[in-house]
């Protein structure tokens, strides 16, 4: 039986720093099944063709013909040619790793022509402190690219994006018009330069299927054209279209004019309905048993979903594959100051899922409806620290970015161990919900694994709202379980909503002052405000008048629908607050304006805030769960085997035998006295307490073994210094 050869591509443009990781997910799970599959990341591919001394000629050359060429910031940057003609090849080799010793130069100015993204440098200190010289290199070097790019934007390409290629031809539109009409205007630059790209990946692979993954707005154009070029020149290839975008815009998909381009247009997980188009491909299956496909059929848009198979499990669906992609090749840009923004950017991650979908799946604000949320499955942890070394193996990189809508504490507390068990250094960072399970202890764990960051969804600030959205948390809970993760050494960052149904001015102003709070006492190091938006497959979608509501458009089209238009007749007036907001967020990142009322970051009226000046301080001041409450959680040791020494103490005329016990952690040593029968049944329960131990020990274990005498007990013995001092330094209880 012929196997097809399968081209699975990403189009332009997700991010710049890392590979979008749905093809190699998609290989990885073919490729156990033994077919070959080449995946390519034509973003990548078309910003090192455009930025380029060759891709910049063209640029300019065709810029200078633009009428908006007269107006004065792109007028100085092609009187500026020449010297970006010389710098474009240093500054990418640069930002791909591979020319360091260029950064001083950088720095320190006189060596990059500057356009209007550099204006702003006057705040450059103020903005990143004292950044080392590399930093700030690469963030000088991405306003580089940045003013090429708005030259690119406004006079040679007018849908070109570093992040949001095209993005308004497919925002929440229910017309395929737009898109159309783009399609059939004459080919850009950027145009010729991806069908170039293109053709070079069909000559080499000759596939007989493409796949284009589209997860966001901006990739739909790109993806679109590459298709019509494949049906203009060789016909005889299928074309599958699959990712976020399709399945959360494309579900009531009526427009048969996309299927110019596209065979099969995929819903949800692609592993499954990817197999079974092959199979179809292959005579072994009918159209009408295909897994979650639209097709075009006898003229009108048909959706197939007759497959009896389940989905493939979260345990089967293999490694992600990320071989033949350039990873050498992908840039470490600095956009803004936001730190975790910085940290989706600076630097290339692997990514890998904890868990399919969401444990919690209650958000009311959230598309829960839909598969990649509601189906949830997990996968033992043995099995993802395979995948993890697999993957460090195959790339050479160790940071790991775990993309699940919200990682499950407990299977990250296991996967933490299975980490520490097996001796494997990396950095991760995941997603999170902020739930009480996160403890001081679990966040020292995660930790201790290599966790540095976490991002949680704080929203509205407001318990009340944080209610009705079905949050599962409270503000006091948040400011515990996120001064949990900051004082173990994990940085937060918390995404925050304005303008959620019935959120009034003063919850709005109050939200404000408690995330100044937050930030004053260092709970969240980063934060982003976003606006609500309803979507067709959220509860507040499916059912405004529960929210108070009303849905008012845009009507339901042929092509995308899931962005909603709703009016809010009892909420306040939500747009007005987005600069203040945005404003407020930027000085608290940097530490600065906190004295000042949250009144002070809007130009109109605002009310007093009715938050208590110590809201924050109080929740954190809280006391702190007994040991003794947690008699059925695993006790590990973090730290490396301890030495001991015994002497004779004499103390009122009586001798006893001490015991000097000390631990050499990695920037100190650490002491604890024990009289000798207590020290030496600890002593015999620390290799048991190592995470690769085979057999857990309970803190109850804890107990029922302690050497109890006439003036000791175990419940006396937590009391001591001694314990105080393990449990601050590596004795978590999990």
């Amino acid at each position: 039986m012929k196997k097809p050869k399968i081209l699975l591509i990403t189009p332009p443009l997700t991010q710049i720093n890392t590979p979008y990781p749905a093809t190699a997910y998609i290989k990885g799970f073919l490729g156990q099944k033994g077919f070959e599959v080449v995946q390519a990341d034509l973003g990548i591919e078309l910003i090192l063709r455009l930025f380029s001394r060759k891709g910049l000629q063209e640029v300019f050359t065709i810029a200078r013909q633009s009428p908006a060429a007269a107006l004065p910031p792109f007028s100085r940057l092609l009187h500026l040619e020449k010297n970006y003609l010389q710098t474009i090849d240093s500054v990418i080799r640069f930002l791909q790793g591979k020319d360091a010793t260029l950064a001083t130069r950088i720095s320190y100015g006189g060596f990059l022509p500057e356009g209007g993204r550099f204006e702003t440098l006057e705040d450059l200190e103020w903005a990143f402190g004292s950044m080392g010289i590399a930093d700030r290199a690469k963030f000088l070097c991405t306003l580089y690219l940045e003013d090429l790019g708005d030259l690119i934007t406004a006079c040679v390409s007018p849908y070109f994006g570093f992040s949001r290629y095209a993005e308004k031809l497919a925002l929440s539109v229910t017309s395929f018009n737009p898109l159309e009409n783009a399609l059939n205007e004459l080919p850009t630059l950027t145009d010729r330069l991806l069908e170039e790209i293109l053709q070079e990946y069909l000559n080499l692979v000759q596939p007989d299927l493409v796949g284009f993954s589209v997860p966001f707005p901006g990739n739909v154009y790109a993806a679109l054209r590459c298709a019509r070029m494949i049906k203009q020149t060789q016909p005889h290839i299928q074309t599958l279209m699959g990712g976020g975008y399709v399945n959360t815009e494309l579900r009531s998909l009526k427009e048969s004019r996309i299927f110019k381009y596209i065979d099969y247009i995929t819903l949800d997980d692609g592993e499954s309905p990817l197999l079974r188009i092959i199979e179809h491909w292959q005579g072994l299956r009918s159209q009408e048993n295909l897994h979650r496909t639209f097709i075009l059929h006898q003229g009108e848009v048909a959706f197939f979903n007759g497959c009896q198979q389940r989905d493939i499990a979260h345990t089967e669906v293999g490694t992600p594959d990320y071989s033949d992609l350039p990873l050498d090749k992908y840039l470490q840009v600095i956009e803004i100051a936001n730190p975790m923004h910085r940290l989706w950017n600076d630097g290339r991650w692997n990514k890998l899922t904890v868990a399919h979908g969401c444990y919690w799946k209650k958000c009311s604000f959230c598309d829960i409806t839909l598969d990649y949320i509601s189906r949830y499955e997990t996968a033992p942890a043995a099995l993802l620290v395979d995948r993890i070394e697999t993957i460090i193996a195959q790339t050479g990189e160790t940071g790991f970015h775990f993309v699940d809508e919200a990682a499950p504490p407990l299977a990250l507390r296991d996967l933490a161990i299975e980490i520490l068990k097996r001796g494997i250094s990396i950095s991760w960072w995941t997603n999170i919900r902020f739930e009480k399970t996160f403890s001081p202890d679990l966040c020292r764990l995660l930790a201790a694994s290599g966790c540095i960051a976490v991002s949680g969804g704080l929203e509205v600030a407001s318990d009340r709202l944080l209610a009705l959205m079905e949050k599962g948390v409270t503000v006091e809970q948040v400011a515990k379980v996120a001064h949990a993760f900051t004082q173990a050494g994990i940085m937060v960052h918390a995404y925050l909503m304005y303008g959620f149904p019935t959120q009034t001015t003063q919850e709005t102003i109050d939200s404000l002052e408690v995330v100044r709070q937050l930030m004053e006492n260092g709970v969240i190091q980063s934060g982003f405000w976003h606006r609500f938006s309803m979507t067709a497959h959220s509860p507040v979608g499916k059912n405004p008048a529960k929210y108070q509501v009303h849905a008012i458009g845009p009507e339901a089209g042929l092509f995308a629908n899931n962005d909603l238009i709703h009016e809010d007749p009892t909420g306040g007036n939500h747009e007005q607050f987005a600069e203040g907001l945005s404003k407020a967020m930027f000085n608290y990142m940097h530490g600065v304006f906190f004295e000042e009322p949250v009144n002070y970051w809007f130009s109109f009226r605002t009310p007093r805030t009715t938050i208590p000046s110590q809201l924050i301080n109080r929740a954190l001041s809280l006391p702190a769960k007994s040991d003794l409450l947690r008699l059925n959680s695993r006790v590990l040791w973090l730290g490396s085997l301890p030495q001991v020494q015994y002497y004779i103490e004499n103390k009122k005329g009586k001798a006893r035998t001490i015991a000097l016990i000390t631990f050499y952690n990695q920037t100190e040593d650490i002491e604890i006295k024990l009289p000798e029968e207590q020290a030496r049944w600890l002593l015999t329960l620390f290799p048991q307490l190592m995470p690769e131990s085979e057999k857990p020990v309970l803190l109850k274990d804890l107990v029922h073994s302690f050497p109890v005498s006439a003036i000791h007990t175990f419940e006396s013995f937590i009391g001591q210094t001694a314990w105080k001092t393990l449990r601050s330094t590596g004795l978590v209880l999990v």
